[in-house]
């Protein structure tokens, strides 16, 4: 569509000008065009949201706090598996207590899409801050409770029963945490750089792995395997309780996200009073093309994720006989990896867009699983170090788009509980069962190269999903206004905005 510039333009543009409409790109300038036809005018002041760069800097840190304490259980709980089930299961064979000990690792899982159902409509009618500050607290004294249970030799059944109960409290709580801190955090953020702000969630996440995956191994070499039997693998899940309290106070501070707070469609106010249970069933009538999209990227994510954070370091030890020193540093590299990556690949996609991102990872997955585990397998120091730098680039890829992509693909008023139910149901499928299938993939066929074609799988799905996926860098969320980070970026928006719908209306009456 030709560029027709306002009456009273005080100058022409140059094709580098950010006014010129010609310049955005094709998905951009078709959702500012379907705006502007429904306001049946060019934007104004009060039709673009500005973002306050301290309540955007809170609302970020305390979201990925949240998700750095629940990774930093995940991390010291896959590390101490091998433990944790000699503690709780002493009578079972060691393969038996790997698989005992993933096995009430996976049952969080199961709870969590039963926290996303409730969690979820609570948070599209009460507000995201509520409801984070709950799952926080959750959060903080499931894992704390870890640390207090007595062991098998003391208490009996009761110690595995206990562990059990702490891990559901910990799957139903996070059932609420990660769809609502990526629906604040996305809520919050410009437009422009929702991939940049929203990979600091997933930051966040890694942050806290490495940080617990690192504890860890500090304590398998500081102590004794009979200290850590006896006492020290308490340690790092006692931690949980002073940070949820950190985390507690921080989300406390925090003010409901502006997309929250004022949205765009009048029926979408009106969704946003109706029941759960009417929510829920809406979610899944009027959505479930988007809930498919959803479930396909995040078990491109999760399986990846819970390949290298909670399977590998344990293949490592039970499967390749490595000692756990070894395995636990190899992985921590690979965390430490993606920590240094995800924001700039955040960053990436903000500028080419999340397909191409998630596209080119997927397929890169496909042909490079393989070769990453036959180089993890391989003897000496460097081609494992290789093979886990490539898979923890893939994860990266995959993790640092998510937490802006799948907000985007609901509109505001169902956003939490579209995400309760689409990102959950996955995780707790495909993602939290990866550890437990995997291991007894490689038990039953006796082939150490079944991670690889799991990891091959999760890729061609994902690759089929990206075809569906609708591109959404620099557009505004659904049933949300535009966001910008300054007044100078509104009033950008707005001369853009203008030159359109002139351009438009031109074109319109010239037909």
């Amino acid at each position: 569509m030709a560029d027709v510039p306002p009456e009273g333009s005080p100058r022409p543009h140059s094709p580098r000008d950010p006014h010129t409409p010609a310049d955005l790109p094709d998905h951009v300038r078709r959702d500012l065009l379907r705006r502007l036809r429904r306001n049946r005018r060019a934007f104004r002041e009060d039709d673009v949201q500005v973002v306050e760069r301290p309540l955007l800097r809170r609302a970020v840190g305390a979201s990925s706090l949240g998700n750095c304490m629940e990774w930093f259980d995940f991390g010291v709980y896959s590390y101490l598996a091998a433990t944790i089930g000699k503690v709780f299961f002493p009578g079972a064979s060691p393969t038996a207590q790997l698989i005992s000990s993933f096995a009430t690792f996976a049952a969080a899982f199961v709870v969590r899409p039963l926290g996303g159902l409730v969690f979820g409509p609570l948070g599209d009618r009460l507000g995201r801050q509520k409801v984070l500050a709950t799952t926080m607290i959750m959060m903080a004294v499931g894992t704390f409770a870890i640390g207090l249970i007595p062991s098998y030799a003391t208490i009996g059944i009761a110690a595995p029963v206990l562990l059990l109960l702490a891990r559901m409290v910990q799957g139903f709580s996070t059932g609420g945490e990660y769809g609502g801190a990526t629906t604040f955090v996305a809520e919050y953020s410009p437009d422009r750089r929702r991939g940049f702000l929203s990979s600091w969630l997933d930051f966040g996440t890694f942050v806290g792995y490495a940080l617990g995956s690192a504890l860890v191994t500090v304590l398998n070499v500081a102590l004794t395997d009979d200290q850590m039997l006896a006492w020290g693998w308490r340690l790092p899940f006692l931690i949980a309780g002073p940070l949820g309290v950190i985390g507690l106070y921080m989300r406390l501070k925090l003010e409901e996200s502006p997309a929250f707070q004022q949205q765009l469609d009048a029926h979408e106010q009106s969704l946003a009073q109706t029941s759960a249970g009417s929510e829920l069933r809406t979610v899944v009538r009027n959505h479930w093309r988007a809930l498919l999209v959803c479930a396909g990227l995040v078990l491109l994510y999760n399986v990846t994720n819970y390949m290298v954070t909670g399977f590998l370091p344990t293949y490592q030890t039970e499967t390749l006989h490595r000692s756990s020193g070894s395995a636990d540093t190899l992985v921590l590299v690979g965390m430490v990896w993606i920590v240094l990556l995800i924001t700039f690949i955040g960053r990436l996609s903000d500028r080419v867009g999340r397909r191409p991102v998630y596209g080119a990872a997927a397929a890169a997955m496909i042909v490079l699983a393989v070769p990453s585990f036959q180089l993890i397998k391989a003897d000496g120091t460097w081609p494992p170090v290789l093979g886990v730098l490539i898979l923890s680039t893939l994860l990266a890829c995959f993790a640092a788009p998510s937490a802006a992509t799948l907000p985007a693909l609901f509109p505001t008023a169902v956003r939490y509980a579209a995400m309760g139910i689409g990102f959950n149901f996955a995780v707790a499928a495909f993602g939290g069962t990866t550890p437990l299938v995997t291991e007894a993939l490689v038990h039953v066929t006796g082939d150490d190269m079944m991670p690889a074609y799991y990891l091959m799988a999760a890729g061609v799905i994902g690759l089929v999903t990206v075809r569906f996926l609708p591109e959404s860098a620099q557009v505004p969320l659904h049933g949300s206004p535009p966001m910008v980070g300054s007044a100078a970026e509104r009033k950008d928006l707005i001369v853009t905005s203008g030159r359109l719908y002139a351009a438009t209306r031109a074109a319109s009456g010239s037909g």
